[in-house]
């Protein structure tokens, strides 16, 4: 059970092989093993998780249930649950204790899912390693050692260790699909809006998009087809008819063209991550696919357009931080305005304080033409790319990451090498696109290598059904840590 996708998972439910109880049990004592050594899960709510298993049961017993009632999954620490802590992976939510469950949250509970508990996660959602985390980082079950991406890490470790089936995450810059990537599963970000934010902790607010996590495609449409969908408290929101993602998973892939940007596959990228991205494009030929070269040539000014954009949102996101009305208050302090600085100096870790000088400086009088209006520009033109792009192509195909995991404090030290680690995903972002990573096979030392597909807008569809034809083809994404599996 512990390695079943969905669809046995819900057979078994269904036909009373297993209790929804039994089958929360099995993963939450797994949890209980495998998290002292992964650090995945910040919180784990035992008791939580049993009452929903045991309304699912009910649920299963009325003839009511729906496709993911009894499975169980992990939310991402940065989407706010009912009366479970709500860190955001920092000491300033160190003790916040939700009063509301995120929009996300509520459809998964709609649709009788049992929540296990909230993963690690980089600060605030600040980072590619999980390595900012206050709790300490999460660990690549392929390797202890190493880093599992971020800042969806602990998502993504869950996952790949099944410690859960499916988990949510967040992705404003690669969070899904970087840690999908490195851990050996599947993740997907949605066209951005596709996904409530209400009630997502923001950081970068025209960036961040509710994604998820799971084993193979099949795993992830069942899971996005239920997180989707409008919410008027969210103005970000799109009001688009209901869909279901695993609609089209088995047509085949004749016909289908896949642009190969030629700015994806120049210097920079690790000998074995292209070996196993040119060996996955060779087994979509064979599916019927064809390649073409397609050119992005604004690419390259994503990472400094990003960072010149999501600090600059993040430094008014999170002044709301500053010790009044909840999270972190310093003990001691002389007025008000040494309250606030002293809470906030305490509660935040150095990333998060490096974005917010960073984001604060490119806003402040006399900078912001110069840089948070040129970013904003620049990001229409990698957008104008990705539509010229989309012209000649139906999906747009290359790697995740440029480097498989690297050792935990490699790149600690060097902001800048830690922030190219998201070259190849955070275009995606900027322009509001959705992207897919999956296993694609695997790199020096055993690490997991995941292959990118990015679509045009609303084309979710379209790239769960080229990851699961893939998938169907090779076996890449059922391979398990052997530590864990």
């Amino acid at each position: 059970m512990i390695n079943a996708p969905l669809s046995e998972l819900r057979r078994a439910l269904d036909a009373r092989q297993i209790s929804a109880v039994e089958l929360a049990t099995l993963f939450l004592d797994r949890i209980d093993a495998a998290n002292p050594a992964l650090n995945a899960f910040i919180t784990v709510d035992r008791e939580g998780a049993l009452a929903a298993a045991h309304a699912a049961d009910e649920r299963i017993a009325a003839g009511r249930a729906g496709p993911l009632t009894g499975i169980p999954l992990a939310h991402k620490d940065v989407f706010c649950t009912e009366g479970v802590l709500t860190t955001c992976g920092s000491k300033m939510l160190g003790n916040f204790v939700s009063p509301y469950d995120a929009h996300v949250v509520t459809l998964l509970k709609n649709a009788g899912a049992v929540g296990l508990g909230k993963t690690n996660m980089d600060e605030f959602a600040m980072g590619s390693s999980n390595e900012n985390s206050h709790f300490g980082p999460a660990r690549n079950p392929w390797d202890t050692a190493r880093i599992p991406g971020g800042s969806s890490g602990g998502s993504a470790v869950a996952v790949a260790a099944r410690l859960a089936p499916i988990a949510t995450g967040t992705d404003t810059g690669g969070s899904v699909r970087q840690p999908a990537a490195m851990t050996g599963v599947t993740g997907i970000k949605p066209t951005y809006g596709v996904c409530s934010r209400y009630g997502m902790v923001a950081y970068a607010s025209s960036l961040d998009q509710a994604g998820a996590f799971g084993a193979s495609a099949a795993d992830c449409a069942a899971l996005l087809t239920a997180m989707a969908g409008f919410d008027e408290r969210d103005s970000t929101s799109l009001e688009r008819p209901a869909e279901d993602y695993a609609r089209d998973l088995d047509k085949p892939l004749t016909g289908l063209r896949i642009g190969l940007p030629k700015e994806f596959f120049g210097p920079g990228m690790a000998d074995d991550v292209r070996a196993a991205v040119d060996a996955a494009l060779a087994e979509y030929r064979k599916l019927g696919a064809t390649t073409v070269e397609v050119s992005l040539p604004n690419a390259k000014l994503a990472i400094p357009a990003y960072y010149v954009i999501a600090p600059a949102e993040a430094s008014s996101n999170l002044s709301r931080f500053d010790g009044v009305r909840y999270g972190h208050r310093a003990a001691e302090y002389g007025d008000l305005a040494d309250m606030y600085q002293k809470s906030r100096a305490q509660g935040f870790g150095a990333e998060v304080k490096r974005r917010i000088l960073v984001g604060t400086y490119v806003l402040s009088h006399g900078y912001y033409d110069a840089y948070y209006l040129k970013a904003q520009k620049l990001r229409r033109l990698i957008a104008q790319d990705f539509q010229a792009a989309f012209q000649h192509c139906d999906v747009i195909a290359g790697p995740t990451s440029p480097t498989t995991a690297w050792a935990i404090g490699e790149k600690s030290e060097d902001p800048v090498q830690m922030y190219l680690s998201d070259i190849y995903t955070i275009a995606v972002n900027l322009a509001g696109l959705p992207g897919l990573s999956h296993p694609a096979g695997f790199g020096a030392g055993d690490l997991p290598v995941g292959l990118q597909l990015i679509g045009d807008y609303f084309a979710e569809g379209r790239l769960l059904n080229a990851a699961h034809r893939f998938q169907q083809a090779t076996d890449w994404h059922t391979r398990r840590p052997a530590a864990f599996a």
